[in-house]
This record gives structure tokens, C-alpha cells and sequence, in this order.
């Protein structure tokens, strides 16, 4: 085939193309020169020397003053203090936390002061109640959890174990239980509607206690014809709510009706 011949037919099938498919070579290469002349300019030649990052990134890291000391440098000089952090609820978390940096402190042997948090703000800053923090994690609600006080004056900060312990349940589930203290239910204790195994102390997420599962259960108090006490509040299981379960209209900690 002659080249004039070629020429014409590559021409003839182009004007064949619908002009909006002509366009996406077009597109395609001006992508692509966008972004080879962005790694050209943005991208620092050393990138992935050292998998995903720069190469100089290491050296200038490691050039950076030390700020912290980390916790062996406290036990050296602070052993006792140590001994009691690790036998606590804070044995986990490092000393520098609540200290701040410490690496002056360490190279001027202890005549660098580091601050002793001893305001009620540092509490609250872990233990302010959150519903996204762990089921089981101490927490409180600051303006009614004994206002005013600084934490330490009830908790020693390594070693801060409650004054009380509280009640079992309610340790982790005080709102219920400050809920409930308001209710005719306030002397039904917990494992009466709910049966826990040990282990849900210590992982409560995967060994979550029982719930009643059906009206039967509500009923064993509230029936007329039930062994229940005759002071409490009695209905007719068999048309009351027929068909629903006793929750769906009543909550189970606080079920005044109004």
C-alpha cells in the first residue's frame, strides 16, 4: 500500500470517529503530561529512597534536638515512684505525659524543673466522659464529679485507685445507675433482669451479660395472677400490649408511666 493511499484511510477512519471520542486522546495526554511535569516539580527526587518517604527525612530527623527521656531515664532517679506507677491503673502510661519532655531535666541532673500537674485539668483531659471511650474505662462527668477539687486531692496521680470502690455495676454503668436510683426499680438489683459471667469484668465486650427476652419475664412481677409483691404495679398480661414486648414501650431502668 502506498503511503498516500495509508494516509488517506488512517484520515478517512479519524473523520469516522463522533468528535467527542476524539477528544479523549487529547485529554489522555494532557493528564498525563500534567502529572509527569508535577512529579517533576513537586515531588522531591530522594522520595522512596527509603519506602514512602524522602530520603533526607531520616537525616533531618535525626538531626532534631532530643526533647524526651523516656521512662527508664525516670526510674534511675525514680525508682520508688516507679515501683508504685507499675503496680497501678497508670502503669502504662508514660511518665512524660503528665511530666512533659524531660530530656533537660535528665542532662542537668534534676535542676531543670518539670511540671507536676496538680490543677483538675489533667484528669478530665483522659477521663472526661466521652461514648466513644472504651466500655469499662473510668470516666466522669467533671461539673458534678466533685467540682472545684483537684483531682489529687482524693487520687494519687501513679498510684489512683479510687477511695471507694464503687458498686460493681455501677462503675462502669453509672449513668444507668444514677437513672434507675430515680425509678420504682431502684430496689431491683441488677442481676435480677441481667446475668453476667466474670469474665464480663474484665472484657465486657465479648462476653456481654443476658436480657430478657420475652414478656413472660415482666410478667413474673407484674401479673395479677404472679408470685410478685402485691405492692407493685399489676396489669393483664393478656391484653396489654398484646403482641409488643414490654420494653418497646417501657425503659427498663426508669418505666413510670406517665
Amino acid at each position: 500500500m502506498k503511503s498516500d493511499d495509508f494516509l488517506g484511510s488512517v484520515i478517512s477512519f479519524w473523520n469516522r470517529i463522533p468528535e467527542q471520542m476524539r477528544r479523549l486522546p487529547i485529554l489522555a495526554a494532557i493528564a498525563i503530561a500534567a502529572l509527569i511535569t508535577v512529579r517533576m516539580l513537586l515531588i522531591p527526587g530522594d522520595f522512596g529512597e527509603y519506602g514512602h518517604y524522602r530520603g533526607s527525612a531520616l537525616v533531618e530527623a535525626a538531626s532534631l534536638d532530643f526533647k524526651y527521656a523516656g521512662h527508664q531515664a525516670c526510674a534511675e532517679c525514680h525508682d520508688d515512684v516507679v515501683e508504685t506507677k507499675a503496680a497501678g491503673y497508670h502503669k502504662n502510661l508514660a511518665c512524660e505525659v503528665c511530666h512533659g519532655p524531660a530530656a533537660a531535666h535528665v542532662a542537668a541532673e534534676g535542676d531543670a524543673e518539670l511540671r507536676a500537674p496538680r490543677e483538675r485539668g489533667g484528669g478530665p483531659m483522659c477521663h472526661e466522659y466521652l461514648p466513644s471511650r472504651p466500655t469499662g474505662f473510668p470516666q466522669i462527668i467533671s461539673a458534678s464529679h466533685n467540682p472545684i477539687k483537684p483531682c489529687i486531692s482524693c487520687h494519687e496521680a501513679h498510684d489512683p485507685t479510687p477511695p471507694e470502690t464503687p458498686e460493681e455495676c455501677e462503675a462502669c454503668h453509672a449513668t444507668i445507675a444514677r437513672t434507675k436510683a430515680l425509678s420504682k426499680h431502684v430496689y431491683v438489683p441488677c442481676t435480677r433482669c441481667h446475668e453476667a459471667l466474670d469474665e464480663h469484668k474484665v472484657n465486657p465486650r465479648r462476653y456481654p451479660p443476658s436480657r430478657p427476652a420475652n414478656r413472660e419475664f415482666c410478667g413474673g412481677c407484674h401479673d395479677p395472677d404472679g408470685p410478685g409483691d402485691k405492692d407493685i404495679k399489676k396489669i393483664d398480661m393478656a391484653t396489654h400490649g398484646e403482641g409488643y414486648v414490654c420494653w418497646q414501650c417501657h425503659y427498663p431502668h426508669l418505666p413510670e408511666v406517665q
